[in-house]
């Protein structure tokens, strides 16, 4: 059996009929992934200048023609857009535009013209998200496969949609992510189910052997996914995406020195619009990486940066929420229900404050205690390789002006005048010379955050004594 399958029909809790179908929370059987590949094209004749556009994207901007034609484009209605695939789709093509529009010129651009904003404000309020490029537009809803079939187990048949460089190594980037969220899908009906088995009465027939079982698996999958991880440098290079690709993911927020002070005004036409600060997309905004987070009670206090981000949906008091809790507003609505459910299930602590409360001097409760710390560790040690990567593709190549894959300097490659994806590299320098900490994407303190959400991974285990 592969570690990622669920459980075995017979080892399923009896209370499994009581909890709610997956699906009501927008989780398919390919996980926080769509049941099938996004659709590649809008049906309605009304928005072939927004396909023409992200079809030219990558030319457009080495021409340095971009915003030329987005301000000349007209303002179209979100009316004619019918199914959820097709909103979805209106969003990664607007977040797209809009992340080339504000980065891919001289200067970063600070105005957000009306026939990108305008849309852009409709389409990411009827999903609920934030009107910027987010892991769900860059990642879940940019797929398709060059198989006959959708396979998720050959990264090699994966590609992006679309992407702003037209570098392989930018789909790649993407597709990795992709990857890891298919494999680990079957895991999470395993894990909800050895969930809610951990906040029955004990003892229960086979309730520590469920469980135990589930964080064995957990373990595996959790393994694997960070087997896919190490293959980003097959074929993404880290200059390339120091220098290319990364610039293009920026969000608003924290992004003073790289030349929005006050964020990015999103222009409604007659006078009317807000200035607004917004993460760019992350991986931090993973459904799939918090949801390992919940089902093992791991409690994550880092905050990532110390501006609160006023235009960007947030629990209450998000004055005093952490890094993660705040992210979760940049995910699906859907994804976001789930991860409260499961966090309510859990009590607030997943299966660390069930197993904790339990005698330590079982047979079986000893085992339960060794899987859980296990399962920790695996987790621990994929944070460790998600360190390691972000040191050789965003620390080395921020301390160095590189060669890329192509040959090309690291600077600007054949991105108009590069001047502007050059800024967020400049930024960076200037911000390590005068010790002030690098920043991610997201907007967060890099290494400080990661190395400490890591360590709050590894406390979760060794709390389980």
């Amino acid at each position: 059996m592969s570690p990622c399958e669920p459980l075995p029909s017979h080892q399923i809790p009896r209370s499994h009929a009581a909890l709610p179908r997956l699906s009501a929370f927008g989780v398919t059987s390919n996980g926080f992934l769509p049941e099938e590949a996004p659709i590649d094209r809008l049906q309605s004749p009304n928005y072939e200048p927004w396909e023409t556009l992200i079809r030219h994207l990558p030319e457009s901007l080495q021409e340095g023609t971009l915003r030329a034609k987005v301000n000349s484009l007209p303002t179209l209605s979100a009316s004619h857009l019918t199914t959820e695939p097709e909103w979805r789709r209106a969003y990664l093509i607007l977040c797209m535009l809009t992340h080339a529009y504000i980065w891919g010129g001289d200067t970063p651009c600070e105005i957000l013209p009306p026939p990108l904003s305008l849309p852009l404000l409709r389409v990411s309020s009827h999903l609920g998200l934030p009107p910027v490029a987010t892991y769900a537009s860059l990642n879940l809803w940019n797929f398709r496969s060059t198989s006959p079939t959708l396979d998720f187990s050959n990264l090699d048949a994966l590609e992006a949609q679309h992407t702003m460089t037209g570098t392989p190594d930018e789909s790649w980037f993407y597709m990795v992510s992709v990857a890891m969220e298919a494999h680990a899908a079957p895991i999470i009906p395993t894990m909800l189910h050895a969930l809610d088995v951990a906040q029955q009465p004990y003892p229960e027939e086979d309730s520590h052997g469920i469980i135990t079982y589930a964080l064995e698996k957990l373990t595996q999958c959790i393994d694997e996914i960070g087997q896919i991880l190490e293959r980003m440098d097959e074929k993404c290079d880290p200059q390339v995406f120091f220098h290319r690709i990364r610039p293009f993911l920026a969000g608003s927020r924290n992004m003073a020195a790289a030349g929005l002070p006050r964020g990015v005004f999103y222009d409604e036409g007659e006078g009317k619009g807000e200035w607004r600060q917004l993460r760019g997309g992350s991986n931090g905004q993973s459904s799939l990486v918090q949801f390992l987070d919940a089902v093992l009670g791991v409690e994550h206090s880092a905050r990532g940066s110390s501006a609160p981000d006023t235009k960007t949906p947030q629990p209450h008091g998000s004055e005093t929420v952490s890094f993660h809790e705040e992210v979760r507003g940049y995910m699906p609505a859907p994804h976001r229900l789930f991860l409260e459910y499961v966090t309510k299930i859990g009590g607030g602590g997943g299966m660390r404050k069930a197993i904790t409360s339990l005698p330590k001097t079982e047979t079986a409760t000893v085992e339960l205690r060794e899987a859980f710390r296990r399962a920790t560790a695996a987790l621990t040690e994929f944070r460790n390789k998600h360190l390691r990567i972000v040191t050789r593709y965003i620390i080395v190549p921020s301390r160095q002006q590189g060669m890329g894959r192509d040959g090309g300097t690291g600077g600007g490659m054949g991105l108009g005048t590069g001047a502007v994806v050059t800024n967020l590299a400049t930024a960076s320098a200037s911000a390590r010379a005068a010790g002030a900490e690098l920043t991610g994407t997201g907007g967060t303190a890099l290494l400080p955050f990661l190395k400490q959400t890591r360590d709050e991974t590894a406390r979760a285990g060794e709390r389980v004594r």
